[in-house]
Formats: C-alpha cells, sequence, structure tokens
C-alpha cells in the first residue's frame, strides 16, 4: 500500500496541535460529507481519506507510532493493521457513529442511511454597512438588502468603527431541515465633523483669544448634539483642557449614559494690530519689564 500522508490529507503541519486537527477535521468532513456531494464518488473517497487521517492523528499512540515509523508505522501490530484495513474498506456504522456524534453532537449509533438525514446549518453571510458619525449617536431603524432579501433592524446608539455584530438566523437555509445561518454586519463609520471620538469621549478644540485668556470670560461651543455656555477662568494658559461630563457619545446599549467631552483651548495671537492696539502692548511690556 502506498504511503498516505495523514498531514496533507487534513492540510495541517506536522506541529499542529490538537485542536489544529480537530478544526482541518471537521472543515474538511462537512465540505466533502455525502450529504452535500451526492452521487459522488470521488468526494466519498476523499471523505473516508480525512475519517482515517483523522482517526490516527487524533490518537496522541497512533500519531507517535505514524511520527516515527511513516510509512511502516503499523507494522508494529499485524492484527490491528488488518482490522483498521477492514474498517477502511468496509466503513463501518461505529465510524459513522464517532463522525456524528464529535461533529454534530449526535446520539446513538447512526448508520450510513441515516447519515443523510442529518442537519446542517446555513451558510452565514457577511454583509458591509457604511454610516457617518452623526447617524449613530441615536439609535435608528435602518433596511438591509442581503441575498435579495430585505432585512429590517435597528441600529444601536454607540456602535464603534469596525465593530461586527451578528443577526441570528439571517443568513442562508439550513440543510435536511437544519437551521439558518447567521448575518454578520461589520460598521464602518466615517467623522465628517470637528469631534474626535475615542471610545465614548469626544475630543474638540477651541480658540480662545488673547484677551479673554487673559482677563477671563465666557463663550459659547458647540457640543455634539447642542450648544453651552463656559466661563473661562483669568490667566488661561494654552492647551489648557477643560472635561464637559457626560457631553461625549453615547455608550453602546446603555441608554442614557455618554461619555465625556474633553475640550482643548488654542490661545490666538492677535494680528494686523493698530496703531493704538501696538501702543497699549508696549506699554503693557513697559510694565512688566518695570514690575
Amino acid at each position: 500500500m502506498a504511503f498516505i500522508d495523514y498531514y496533507k490529507i487534513l492540510g495541517i503541519s506536522k506541529t499542529a496541535t490538537e485542536k489544529d486537527i480537530k478544526t482541518a477535521y471537521r472543515k474538511l468532513a462537512r465540505k466533502y460529507h455525502p450529504d452535500l456531494n451526492p452521487d459522488n464518488k470521488e468526494a466519498e473517497i476523499k471523505f473516508k481519506e480525512i475519517n482515517e487521517a483523522n482517526e490516527v492523528l487524533s490518537h496522541d499512540e497512533n500519531r507517535k507510532k505514524y511520527d516515527k515509523y511513516g510509512e511502516n508505522w503499523k507494522d508494529e501490530n499485524a492484527q490491528q493493521q488488518q482490522h483498521r484495513q477492514s474498517n477502511q474498506q468496509t466503513y463501518s456504522n461505529d465510524e459513522y457513529s464517532d463522525f456524528f456524534e464529535s461533529m454534530f453532537g449526535g446520539q446513538g449509533q447512526p448508520s450510513y442511511s441515516r447519515g443523510r438525514n442529518t442537519k446542517f446549518k446555513g451558510q452565514d453571510y457577511n454583509a458591509e454597512l457604511q454610516l457617518d458619525l452623526k447617524d449613530i449617536y441615536t439609535s435608528h431603524k435602518q433596511v438591509l438588502t442581503v441575498n435579495g432579501k430585505q432585512i429590517r433592524l435597528t441600529i444601536p446608539a454607540g456602535v464603534e468603527n469596525g465593530q461586527i455584530i451578528k443577526i441570528k438566523g439571517k443568513g442562508g437555509l439550513g440543510i435536511n431541515g437544519g437551521p439558518q445561518g447567521d448575518l454578520y454586519i461589520k460598521f464602518n463609520i466615517d467623522n465628517h465633523t470637528q469631534f474626535k471620538r475615542e471610545g465614548n469621549n469626544l475630543y474638540i478644540n477651541v480658540d480662545l483669544d488673547l484677551y479673554t485668556s487673559i482677563l477671563g470670560g465666557e463663550i459659547k461651543i458647540d457640543t455634539f448634539n447642542d450648544k453651552v455656555k463656559l466661563q473661562i477662568k483669568p490667566e488661561t494658559k494654552n492647551e489648557s483642557k477643560v472635561k464637559l461630563k457626560g457631553k461625549g457619545f453615547p455608550v453602546y446599549k446603555k441608554e442614557g449614559l455618554f461619555g465625556d467631552l474633553i475640550i482643548t483651548y488654542h490661545i490666538k495671537i492677535p494680528n494686523h494690530l493698530s496703531e493704538k492696539e501696538i501702543e497699549l502692548f508696549k506699554e503693557l511690556q513697559k510694565l512688566n519689564q518695570n514690575g
């Protein structure tokens, strides 16, 4: 019998972990299962090879012998070899029982004919939704068209850029009456506002004239959804920061909770001064020097 590379059959490396083997086996067994490939002899052969490879590599002792002896790994026990070969040729009910129990959580010992009635979950769908930051400040309803079907969904306020949500049962139809797949939606959020968003907090730069920064006063600024008045303390320094609690972005799926708005003051130096202004600044300069 020609040597069979079980690692190659499962598409894994010799350093694969037990989890890697299990994942590869489930993926390939689903792909080549007879229910999905009726009257396909090549798929049936492939299906048997996959199960044979899994039988060896998923058992520590078998895998050690296979790694050590290669194509002669079965020669250690001729009786066991004959038993395995017999099972491979007839593909017994026990093998199908192991397959269905491990992959689909089945019970009992189903025969080949019962295996054809196994229920498969439908294909999962993936979609992307382009939104603006203003769109997700409040929750709203939207209709998506996925694979020709219209799906109504509520988009919660506060979703993040790149966030993926799952809508259960909105994917492809199941096989043999199995459950429908799920729909995964990825949100791509554009920001055309003057605010920078980091998590639930918003950041904005506010220009402050020199006179107000020195003497103090009152200014009015924009928040994300309204305007507020702020009292400026005398002698406010450039790059000073002020936090407005609860004036940031809504917290995802926590109605009524908001992050904070962080304001950074940038003091503007006056230009195009009049002669009078220059004269006054010179007087201030002298006072400062004399002081």
